[in-house]
């Protein structure tokens, strides 16, 4: 499928969604809240509204007033002095209008920026709080950059949607309402020739509404495609160097960078054509008016200020129609986020597991599989009818080619996953009765790719978690024998790493995640190849750690290297998803079976 059907398809899915999904009352009801706040804007908004459609009335009475008897020559003298003052006055109520225009605009703007901003950081922290909460199986598949995309871009759109969007929608809505009052008050004729290009305005904004509201839809997928596409290419820049890719990544970004410009093209045509085609019947209008106007003013049924007030409210009737066209793409741009934010916010969450706790003294260890089945695809199983068992303190080592199904049992173990059939028992009770936040403060688990967060060693051990303090962390550091290296850095437990521990070896990561695993003292400690991609030196130390860590708990760890894991007391080996043979190193080695193959395989490797 090329990019552009690609695109058109995601569209079509996401507009079924957010016809589902998209609600006003759900949208405002982070705004209700804050409803004082927005009801005193209204109020602010309708006195702006109010004196600014003053304004030409005023003007309107100088000239047929004021303005006439100051131009009449025949005008008595106590005459022309009343009609200076009542200009004075006029002036100074015209001056009163613009003041008070002032001070309400910057009253209502203050108000929606600092209320928007408050309903932003609401609505931004529930969607990053739900992210947090998903589950694993929803990042196996979801993209990285469209969730930055949602948390970012399209939250900034939904304060366009209370700050600008709301109060033009409610001061352009009034000032169309108001001048047409005004107009039929002052001449119900010229007035009523104003409305005949009314339905003429209304069939236009249509057809444009249609037609930009795909552009808007589209235009988010294309900028989510963007920011995934830069988050791996910037996460994978040191690959993208190594193996020569740069002219490749520079065309595939250019690719989804086209597909936004030929976007941003199509919306740039679409209004090129919408405000001109308005400007045409705001021309007309004036036109009439003044034919028709001047014709009534020469038999005198019009006065000039009169006709001169309706040419200036018909300009202020246009403007709102310009405003709204603006406003109206606010609200597609705010109404296609918010679809795409409440599609991300109904993904179901991660059970929270059972209402098993479990006590300050923690787990026992023992670990049972019954014939247990899991697939992450439908159809695709990793495991096959896998049963095995681990007694209390019992150290277990997984073993078998690529592909097996280790890792798989060890994220079973933790419940990042459920399995399709059988049991996963822990202390003879279902994996499913505990209460998940317990069962994973229970379970340590020590990955193969560690990641190492900006700040000090101390903070990277602790994670500022409530149970581990500074002291828990040095205990935990000289436990696995991370503190040889600590100890010789300048500020040792407070010595600041970069992003990912670029200053760091491949080893000294690894036993700062050992030291981060066990500084919370784990019931159970799960080894996911823990033990890969390092040196002899570090190996010894991290095997020292390992039986360390293994006393007084159960341990599950997954290793290429046998040697790693020699001292194990049962070695499971899984072969295509079943459980191959089990034992302790020896006892395999006797068997002459696939164990053996393995060891025979990476001596040769060693030697």
């Amino acid at each position: 499928m090329s990019n552009q059907a690609k695109l058109n398809a995601d569209y079509e899915k996401e507009q079924l969604e957010s016809r589902k999904k998209f609600s006003l009352k759900r949208l405002y009801g982070y705004a209700l809240p804050h409803w004082k706040k927005f009801l005193l804007v209204i109020v602010l908004i309708i006195i702006t509204t109010g004196v600014t459609l003053i304004q030409p009335k005023l003007i309107q009475l100088l000239i047929d007033n004021q303005f006439t008897v100051l131009s009449d020559r025949t005008a008595s003298s106590a005459e022309q002095n009343l009609a200076t003052a009542n200009t004075i006055k006029i002036s100074l109520l015209y001056l009163g209008t613009l003041i008070i225009a002032f001070v309400t605009n910057y009253g209502q703007a203050y108000l929606l920026q600092t209320t928007g901003q408050e309903i932003l950081r609401h609505i931004r922290q529930n969607l990053y709080n739900h992210i947090l909460h998903l589950p694993t199986s929803f990042f196996d598949h979801y993209p990285l950059g469209s969730l930055v995309t949602r948390v970012t871009n399209d939250t900034e759109n939904l304060n366009e949607m209370f700050t600008s969007v709301l109060s033009n929608l409610i001061r352009n809505l009034f000032n169309l309402s108001g001048i047409m009052v005004i107009m039929f008050l002052m001449n119900y004729k010229l007035a009523s020739l104003i409305l005949i290009l009314l339905p003429l305005v209304i069939f236009i904004s249509i057809v444009f509404r249609k037609a930009i509201r795909k552009v808007y839809f589209a235009q988010r997928r294309v900028l989510a495609l963007i920011n995934t596409k830069l988050s791996e290419n910037i996460s994978g820049m040191r690959t993208i160097q190594i193996f020569n890719r740069t002219r490749q990544t520079e065309t595939e970004f250019d690719q989804v960078n086209q597909e936004y410009l030929a976007l941003s093209r199509k919306e740039l045509k679409y209004f090129s054509i919408y405000r001109p085609s308005i400007e045409v019947i705001q021309s007309l209008g004036i036109a009439a008016l003044i034919w028709f106007g001047s014709k009534g003013n020469m038999r005198g049924l019009i006065s000039f200020g009169v006709l001169y007030a309706f040419i200036d409210y018909i300009q202020r009737f246009f403007r709102p129609i310009f405003e709204l066209s603006e406003t109206f793409n606010l609200i597609q741009s705010a109404i296609t986020s918010t679809s795409r934010i409440f599609h991300l916010m109904d993904e179901p969450l991660e059970s929270r597991g059972g209402n098993l706790r479990i006590s300050k003294y923690g787990l026992k260890g023992e670990i049972e599989f019954k014939n247990v089945w899991f697939a992450y695809n439908e159809g695709e199983w990793i495991l096959k009818d896998v049963s095995f068992k681990v007694e209390p303190g019992q150290f277990v080592a997984f073993v078998g080619a690529t592909g097996a199904g280790k890792s798989t049992i060890m994220h079973l173990i933790c419940r990042f996953y459920d399995i399709n059939r059988g049991q996963i028992l822990i202390d003879g009770h279902d994996i499913k009765e505990y209460n998940l936040k317990d069962l994973r403060r229970a379970i340590g688990v020590v990955q193969q790719d560690v990641f190492i967060y900006s700040g000090s060693i101390a903070d990277n051990i602790t994670l500022n978690r409530e149970n581990v303090d500074y002291e828990a962390a040095r205990k935990a550091a000289a436990l696995v024998n991370a503190d040889q290296f600590i100890n010789k850095l300048p500020q040792r437990y407070r010595e600041y790493l970069t992003e990912r521990g670029s200053t760091l070896s491949a080893g000294q990561r690894q036993l700062l995640s050992f030291a981060r695993t066990v500084a919370a003292q784990p019931s159970i400690l799960v080894l996911d190849e823990a033990t890969a991609n390092i040196d002899t030196e570090t190996e010894f130390l991290i095997q020292d750690a390992i039986r360390n860590m293994a006393q007084q708990r159960s341990m599950l760890a997954v290793a290429h290297r046998i040697s790693t894991i020699a001292d194990a007391d049962n070695i499971i080996v899984l072969h295509h998803g079943r459980l191959a043979e089990q034992g302790t190193k020896d006892e395999l080695l006797a068997q002459d079976g696939l164990f053996k193959v393995l060891y025979k395989l990476q001596f040769q490797e060693n030697k």
